[in-house]
């Protein structure tokens, strides 16, 4: 059994880590209070060939494998967990397109979205329905060879940057519901198709969030995924598994710098005449916080090697509660500083909450775990 990684994913590794630690981190804390686009972080994911990581080679990705693609989150996010987003939703999309899109979708779509040329997202959650999918009200109807679209989406990544934009839809009012619902690709500039406003956030900064607006869009058949009705909810599904890969990832690259941080400050922070790190409570938030971490990224990694929904269910939940506590812990072993947006610790608190709740919130992944044990899809111990 090999806890360690390959030689190519260290050195990928340290790749990422070089450049997170000379583009991002120096002016993460500055963009984000400002409001300011990163569209130079955006190109560096470009030119490093980012977009790509989850596309085939013979389209022009990638094709990283998923260890490697929670190394790309974990770093980044250790940096600027907003600018992670960027890369989020537009990977677990082009995933989709690269499993379930036709011969002719992904030789549109997908020689762009690896370069960065295009960049998609995914358009799900909506204003009524957000855990349960089945729920949503966006209704496609056929029209000969179109389908028309009405609906709206709230919540959703890269929507101003999006080309195309996969929508979940229902297509029939089919019973059970997941059976009426399909998936389709949305071009940016398709009549009655509009990004409506960005919704203010707590944290999650860097990129944008928005609601989408479809009236009366039409869209041909040829952009409904894999070209049958009906698999919309499987597809969807799917690529959320992989997201929470990308999530616990997250997760722990912010545990991770809210550690340092507060490592290096206990260090430096001088109280009675002596540095805080000499005192018992503050070597036991260090330790709690050093071996919870580390058990995330075990968990995460171990996740992504595994095809299973539960595991990476488990990853995600783990790995967020980790990063909810780590932050907390940082910002009492800064005291009052903890507090100030001159320490980045007040970012990382306001951050990690959304890996809480993002791609599934913990609750529902308590679910999933807990009916894959019951059922024998899952399992503890060996």
């Amino acid at each position: 059994m090999d806890f360690e990684l390959t030689d190519d994913q260290r050195a990928f590794r340290e790749t990422l880590r070089a450049y997170v630690d000379k583009e991002i981190v120096p002016v993460a804390s500055e963009w984000e209070r400002t409001g300011r686009y990163p569209t130079e972080i955006v190109d560096g994911f470009k030119a490093m060939g980012l977009f790509g990581m989850t596309i085939p080679e013979e389209y022009g990705g990638l094709d990283l494998d998923r260890v490697s693609f929670a190394l790309v989150f974990e770093e980044i996010a250790r940096g600027w967990m907003g600018v992670a987003g960027v890369l989020g939703s537009h990977s677990l999309s082009a995933w989709m397109i690269a499993k379930y899109g036709t011969a002719e979708q992904k030789n549109a779509y997908l020689p762009d979205l690896a370069t960065g040329a295009r960049r998609t997202g995914i358009a799900l959650t909506e204003p009524g329905a957000g855990t349960d999918l089945q729920g949503i009200q966006t209704r496609a109807v056929k029209d000969g060879d179109h389908y028309v679209i009405n609906g709206a989406k709230t919540w959703i990544t890269n929507a101003r940057y999006a080309d195309p934009m996969p929508v979940l839809v229902k297509t029939s009012m089919e019973t059970p519901a997941h059976r009426g619902m399909s998936m389709f690709l949305i071009a940016a500039d398709t009549p009655g198709y509009t990004v409506s406003r960005d919704l203010p956030k707590l944290g999650y900064k860097g990129t944008e969030t928005c609601e989408v607006v479809l009236e009366d869009v039409r869209v041909h058949e040829s952009h409904l995924l894999g070209g049958v009705e009906g698999r919309g909810m499987q597809q969807a599904l799917s690529a959320l598994e992989l997201g929470r890969v990308n999530i616990a990832a997250r997760a722990v690259g912010v545990a991770q710098c809210a550690y340092d941080a507060a490592l290096t400050y206990a260090r430096e922070r001088q109280a009675f005449g002596r540095p805080i790190a000499d005192f018992q409570a503050i070597q036991l938030k260090l330790a709690d916080m050093a071996t919870e971490i580390q058990a995330a990224r075990l968990m995460t990694y171990w996740a992504a090697t595994r095809d299973s929904n539960a595991e990476a269910a488990m990853a995600k939940y783990f790995a967020s509660e980790v990063a909810l506590k780590a932050t907390m812990e940082a910002m009492r072993v800064h005291g009052g500083y903890g507090y100030s947006q001159e320490f980045v610790v007040e970012r990382l608190y306001r951050d990690a909450p959304l890996m809480a709740i993002g791609e599934g919130t913990n609750d529902v992944q308590r679910m999933v775990i807990a009916r894959a044990l019951i059922g024998g899809a899952a399992k503890v111990g060996w």
